[in-house]
C-alpha cells in the first residue's frame, strides 16, 4: 500500500513537472527572438532610460523619402553614356544601294546622283545617328566612348542625328532635284544608329547614384552621447536611434552575443513568471496544484494566449492590442476563482510585454483592462454579461490609451485613430468568450456556472419530468438544494454546483417511484416485498440515475452528486429489518449497501449531509430549535463515524459551521405561524339578510 501511494506520488510529481517544462518550452520556442539592442521609444515621447552612449561609430542614414529625393535630383544632370559602332554606315549605304537597284525601272539616277546620296549618308554617320528612345530618357547630352577605357565630355544630344532627322538632313542635301526626291520616297534607306546605348557603363553609373543617396548623412562617432533620459525625442534624434539598433544589428559579433544574452534573458523571464504561477498555486490553491486537469488548464490558458499575441504581434502593425487578453480573467472566473484568475493574467501580460515597444503603454492598458473584465462579470450566468463585459473594456482601453498620450506628449493630436480600431477587435472577440468557454467544458471536463444556472432550470426536462412522476422527490430535492446551497455559500463552496446537483441527485426515482416515502399515499409497496428485495430497490435509484443522467448528458460533475449522495452508506432501514428478522445469523451488508464512492469534494459531502438531514426532518414531531438541533447533529456525526466523509477534503471546522447552518434553515423552514384570533360577536348583533 505504501509503495503504491508512493508510485502515485512520483508519477503526479512526474506530470506536473511535464506540464510545467512544456509550457515555458512553447512560450520559448514562439518567443520572438531579439537579435539587436531595442528599447521602447516614439517620436514624440519622453526617453525613459538612462543617458545612451554609443560604443562603436553609428552611420546616420536619411529616409527613404530623402534618399528618394536625392536620386531623383541625381538623375536629373545624368548624362548616358554611348558606344560608336564601327560598320553601321557602310551596312546601311549597301543596303540603300540594292533598294535603288530593286526600283532601277522606275528610278534613273547617274552616278554622280548616287554619289551625292551615298556621301550624304557618310557624312550623316560621321557625325552620328542616335536612338534615343532606347535609354529611356531624353538627355539633354550624352557621353561617348572615345577609347577602351575612357568616355568624353558630355556633348549636346542635339548635336547627333536622330531617325527623323536623317531623311531630313538628305532631302535638305538633294535640294529640288526631282529624281533624288523620287528615289528617296520609292527606296528610303534603312537608317539603324551607330551610336548606341551602353546598358553596362550607365547601369553602373545609376548604381553610384543609388549608392550615393543611400549613404550615411552623418557619422556618430563612437563615445558621443545620443539621448539623455527625460530627453524629448525629435524626429532627429528617433532616426539616430533607429540608426543605432541597425548598426548594433549589423555588428555580427555583436549580434551573436546579443542573441544569446537575449535567449538567456528570455529563458529565465520564462522561468521566472510560470514558477511564478506554480508557486502561486501550490501555497494558495494547493486544490488546484493537485489537481493536474486544473493545473493543465491555466497553464494552456498562459500558452495559448501568448501564442496568440505573438502570431497577431507579427502579422499585424498594431496586432499586439487586438489579442484579447481580457477573456483569460473571464474564462478562469467562469471554472475557478477571480483570484487566480486574475494573478494568471498578470503572469500573461508580463510574458507578452516582451515583444511590444511600449512595455509600461501595454502593461498599464491591459491591467486595467483585464481588471474590468473581472469586476464586470464576477458570475457568469447570462450571455448578455459579455457583450456588456466587451463594451466596457472598450471604455477602459479608449480612456486609459487617452490619458497616457496626453500625458506623454501633451498635444492633442497624438492620438492614432488605428489603436481604437485594435481595441474594438480586441472588444469584439472578447464578446466571443461564450464559444471558448464550451470548448473548455468538452476538453477538461469542467461545468460552468452558465452550464449550472441553465441545469438549474426546473422546466429541465429530467425535472419536469421528475416534478411529474415524482412530486414528492421532487420536492424534497427543491429542499435539499436550498439547505445546501446555504451550507455552501457559508464555506465559500461553488453554491451553484451544489444547487445543481441537489436538483438532479434523486432523478433515478423515476423509475419506482411509489417504493420510496415522499411519493407515497397511504399504501406501501415494501410491505409485500422482503428486506433484500426493497433494499435492492432503494439502493438501485442510483444506478437508475446515472444511466438517466447519461443519457441526458448531464455533466460528470453532477453525475458525482448522484453517485455520491449516498456514498458507500447502507440502507440502513432494510439492513437492520434483516438482521431482526433473522437473529444469531451473520448477514452480508453487501446487498443493503449503496455503490458509492463516497464523497470526493466539499460539495458533494454537504449535499450528502442535507439530503439525510431534510429526509429525516419530515418525521419530526418537535420542531423546536433544541429538536432540530439534536436531528441534525445525530445524522452528520453518524456518517462521520461511519467514515463517509473521510475522502473529502471538508474539516472539522466545516462540519461545524455546515450543522449551524442546517440548524438555522430547518429552523426558518419549520417556524411556527401566529394563529389570528377569532372575531368576537355581539350579543345585539342581529344576522344580515342574504337577501336584497
Amino acid at each position: 500500500m505504501k509503495n503504491k501511494l508512493s508510485l502515485k506520488l512520483s508519477r503526479d510529481l512526474l506530470l506536473r513537472a511535464v506540464v510545467y517544462v512544456a509550457s515555458v518550452i512553447i512560450i520559448y520556442i514562439a518567443l520572438p527572438k531579439n537579435d539587436g539592442v531595442k528599447y521602447d521609444y516614439d517620436a514624440g515621447k519622453l526617453w525613459n532610460y538612462d543617458a545612451l552612449i554609443t560604443d562603436i561609430d553609428v552611420p546616420i542614414f536619411n529616409d527613404p523619402q530623402r534618399q528618394q529625393e536625392i536620386l531623383d535630383s541625381l538623375k536629373v544632370n545624368f548624362k548616358p553614356v554611348y558606344e560608336r559602332t564601327d560598320g553601321v554606315a557602310e551596312s546601311v549605304i549597301a543596303d540603300f544601294r540594292d533598294r535603288l537597284a530593286a526600283e532601277s525601272g522606275n528610278i534613273h539616277l547617274t552616278n554622280q546622283q548616287r554619289n551625292l546620296l551615298f556621301n550624304t549618308l557618310r557624312d550623316i554617320y560621321k557625325i552620328g545617328v542616335i536612338d534615343i528612345q532606347a535609354s529611356g530618357v531624353q538627355p539633354a547630352a550624352v557621353r561617348l566612348h572615345v577609347a577602351a577605357d575612357s568616355v568624353s565630355d558630355p556633348i549636346p544630344a542635339a548635336s547627333f542625328y536622330r531617325f527623323a532627322t536623317v531623311h531630313s538632313r538628305m532631302r535638305e542635301a538633294i535640294g529640288s532635284d526631282t529624281m533624288l526626291r523620287r528615289a528617296l520616297t520609292l527606296a528610303p534607306p534603312n537608317v539603324l544608329p551607330n551610336l548606341v546605348y551602353d546598358s553596362v557603363e550607365n547601369k553602373a553609373q545609376l548604381e553610384v547614384y543609388e549608392k550615393f543617396a543611400q549613404a550615411a548623412a552623418e557619422v556618430i562617432h563612437a563615445g558621443t552621447k545620443i539621448v539623455e533620459r527625460g530627453d524629448f525625442i525629435t524626429p532627429h534624434t528617433y532616426t539616430v536611434l533607429q540608426s543605432y539598433e541597425q548598426a548594433m544589428s549589423a555588428n555580427a559579433d555583436g549580434n551573436r552575443s546579443a542573441a544569446r544574452i537575449s535567449g538567456l534573458g528570455a529563458v529565465i523571464i520564462i522561468l521566472v513568471m510560470m514558477t511564478s504561477l506554480f508557486g502561486y498555486l501550490r501555497i494558495y490553491r494547493p486544490d488546484y496544484f493537485a489537481d493536474l486537469r486544473k493545473l493543465t488548464f491555466l497553464s494552456a490558458v498562459v500558452t495559448a494566449f501568448v501564442l496568440l499575441a505573438f502570431a497577431l504581434a507579427g502579422s499585424f502593425e498594431r496586432g499586439i492590442f487586438m489579442v484579447p487578453y481580457a477573456m483569460i480573467p473571464i474564462l478562469i472566473l467562469v471554472f475557478l476563482d477571480s483570484r487566480t484568475a486574475y494573478f494568471t493574467y498578470l503572469v500573461t501580460l508580463l510574458l507578452c510585454a516582451a515583444m511590444t515597444h511600449f512595455m509600461w503603454d501595454f502593461i498599464m492598458l491591459q491591467f486595467v483592462a483585464g481588471f474590468v473584465a473581472l469586476i464586470s462579470i464576477r458570475e457568469l450566468s447570462k450571455r448578455s454579461q459579455l457583450i456588456q463585459s466587451a463594451v466596457l473594456v472598450f471604455l477602459a482601453y479608449s480612456v486609459v490609451y487617452t490619458g497616457a498620450e496626453f500625458m506623454q506628449t501633451g498635444r492633442f493630436d497624438s492620438l492614432e485613430p488605428a489603436m481604437f480600431g485594435a481595441f474594438g477587435i480586441n472588444a469584439l472577440l472578447i464578446s466571443f468568450a461564450y464559444i471558448l468557454i464550451f470548448i473548455v467544458e468538452k476538453s477538461f471536463g469542467f461545468i460552468s456556472r452558465v452550464t449550472l444556472v441553465e441545469l438549474s432550470d426546473i422546466n429541465h426536462p429530467l425535472l419536469r419530468e421528475l416534478s411529474e412522476e415524482c412530486p414528492g422527490t421532487f420536492q424534497h430535492s427543491m429542499a435539499v438544494s436550498n439547505i445546501a446551497a446555504s451550507a455552501a455559500s457559508k464555506l465559500g463552496a461553488n453554491v451553484q454546483l451544489v444547487r445543481a446537483g441537489a436538483l438532479y441527485h434523486d432523478i433515478g426515482k423515476i423509475s419506482n417511484p411509489a417504493f420510496f416515502t415522499e411519493n407515497q399515499h397511504g399504501i406501501n409497496p415494501h410491505d409485500a416485498l422482503s428486506p433484500m428485495q426493497s433494499a435492492r430497490i432503494v439502493v438501485g435509484h442510483v444506478t437508475d440515475g446515472i444511466k438517466r443522467a447519461e443519457k441526458a448528458k448531464l455533466p460528470a460533475r453532477i453525475r458525482d452528486f448522484i453517485l455520491q449522495h449516498h456514498g458507500a452508506g447502507t440502507a440502513r432501514y432494510f439492513y437492520t429489518t434483516y438482521c431482526n428478522l433473522h437473529p444469531g445469523e451473520e448477514v452480508d451488508p453487501a446487498p443493503f449497501q449503496y455503490p458509492g464512492p463516497n464523497p470526493q469534494s466539499i460539495e458533494a459531502s454537504i449535499l450528502m449531509m442535507a439530503d439525510a438531514v431534510e429526509a429525516a426532518s419530515r418525521s419530526l414531531k418537535d420542531h423546536s430549535p433544541e429538536s432540530i438541533d439534536a436531528l441534525v447533529n445525530k445524522i452528520i456525526d453518524s456518517q462521520v463515524r461511519e467514515g463517509l466523509h473521510n475522502d473529502s477534503p471538508i474539516s472539522f471546522r466545516d462540519i461545524t459551521a455546515i450543522k449551524r447552518s442546517f440548524a438555522s434553515t430547518l429552523r426558518t423552514m419549520y417556524h411556527s405561524r401566529i394563529s389570528y384570533p377569532e372575531a368576537i360577536k355581539k350579543a345585539t348583533d342581529e344576522p344580515q339578510s342574504t337577501q336584497k
